[in-house]
């Protein structure tokens, strides 16, 4: 009868935090997708006709490379302090860096540019472990359905971020310099949201029970079939979104259309990215983790074909629709696999070496964007084109990562 009372009780707090970690996906994870907008954009008009031209989409990396040095340390501190404490670290560590990478647009200093971008990313890590901090206090059941509602969260942000661009923009001579300047404002505001979670406290201070149960060694975790699929779909579901959304509106604009169009495409995207979450965790509960998963990446896999077959508007649309549903199955799935393969006593250890592992993938991902599409070839067509085709050998590698899974007996996904 314990176990039958203790349920409800702590799925109640998880849906109350549920609530507030939808907000802070929308209200602070906005700025993601106006920086993914803007970044690249900014970088260019400072690189252009200089040696460096190849690295426009730095900034976008550093924020990527920011988020995946910072996850091994703050997960980790998490466990130790408290969610609460990371999810505001987060948010004044972005304010900071959007106020330092605004001085580098209004001094024309690129290396400035990029340290802003630096400390953005530790926010882009602490927003990472909001889907993990959903599941804390939830049940086996509900953690799937906590973690699509907090991901849910990103369809506000998918509206409001690209469009508070456009209205901040061109807001000021500089350049882009508003669009930091409001990203400032929206951590500073957002990271008061984190005072109505209620999680487990952290674990300093607290003495260590004699009866208290054995965490595997991070090399015995990474031998557990489980982890492993989950990291490398994860990874790749990740990467794949990113090294084809960074070059996006390098590519819409290269093609002729205007900054609001690809402004449009990323709202497109990132909608798709996030609508699918009112439901991807009643499909992981009716169909398991490995078929969504799978599903994802054939849906990866149309996206890039989609965008090999044309360069019209529609095309762009179409593919960057795909590739966020691609993503959000894909990446839900894994999340849901790895919540389920790790006690909650290793959750430090191993949440934050898979986003380690995630968002080094990304950081390649982005780093690569920027030399395929503006390096690869002649004109943003081929650029375009050599993105796409990078798709196929990591699709692969997670969808034979996911037949080896399932060929293993007694599969638990």
């Amino acid at each position: 009868m314990t176990d039958m009372t203790h349920i409800p009780d702590t799925d109640r707090i998880a849906k109350r935090n549920v609530i507030v970690l939808v907000l802070a996906q929308a209200i602070l994870g906005a700025q993601m997708p106006m920086i993914f907008t803007i970044g690249g954009l900014a970088g260019q008009q400072m690189v252009q006709g200089t040696a460096i031209a190849c690295l426009a989409t730095l900034p976008i990396s550093l924020i990527v490379f920011g988020s995946m040095t910072t996850a091994p340390w703050l997960s980790p501190l998490m466990q130790a302090r408290g969610r609460r404490f990371g999810f505001v670290l987060g948010a004044l560590a972005a304010a900071f860096g959007a106020a330092v990478s605004a001085l580098g647009l209004y001094t024309g200093s690129f290396v400035t540019l990029l340290i802003g971008s630096y400390f953005i990313g530790i926010y882009m890590s602490a927003q990472g472990f909001y889907r993990f901090a959903a599941t804390d206090m939830a049940s086996d059941a509900y953690k799937p359905k906590a973690i699509s509602y907090v991901m849910a969260g990103g369809l506000a942000a998918a509206i409001i971020g690209p469009q508070l661009n456009k209205l901040v923009a061109e807001s000021f001579v500089v350049l882009y310099l508003g669009s930091y300047l409001a990203v400032v404002a929206l951590n500073l505001f957002g990271s008061l949201l984190f005072f109505g979670l209620r999680l487990p406290k952290g674990t300093r201070g607290q003495p260590i029970q004699a009866d208290a149960p054995a965490s595997r060694t991070r090399g015995q975790m990474l031998r557990d079939p489980h982890i492993v699929v989950a990291m490398v779909v994860g990874m790749v579901s990740y990467a794949l979104m990113n090294l084809v959304m960074t070059s996006t509106p390098l590519a819409v604009v290269g093609c002729g259309f205007e900054t609001g169009d690809a402004a449009d495409v990323v709202t497109a995207h990132v909608l798709a990215m996030y609508i699918p979450s009112f439901f991807t965790g009643h499909l992981i509960a009716r169909f398991g983790t490995t078929r969504i998963m799978a599903l994802g990446l054939v849906i990866l896999a149309g996206a890039g074909a989609v965008a090999l077959t044309g360069v019209t508007l529609e095309n762009f649309f179409v593919a960057l629709v795909l590739l966020g549903i691609g993503w959000n199955f894909g990446f839900i799935g894994a999340t849901t696999l790895l919540t389920k393969s790790h006690a909650p006593h290793e959750r430090g250890v191993i949440q934050g070496f898979n986003d380690l592992f995630v968002f080094g993938g990304v950081t390649v991902a982005s780093m690569a964007s920027g030399g395929l599409m503006n390096c690869s070839g002649g004109s943003p067509i081929e650029g375009w084109t050599a993105v796409n085709l990078a798709m196929a050998p990591f699709l692969a590698l997670a969808g034979g990562a996911l037949i080896w899974l399932v060929m293993k007996p007694k599969s638990v996904a």
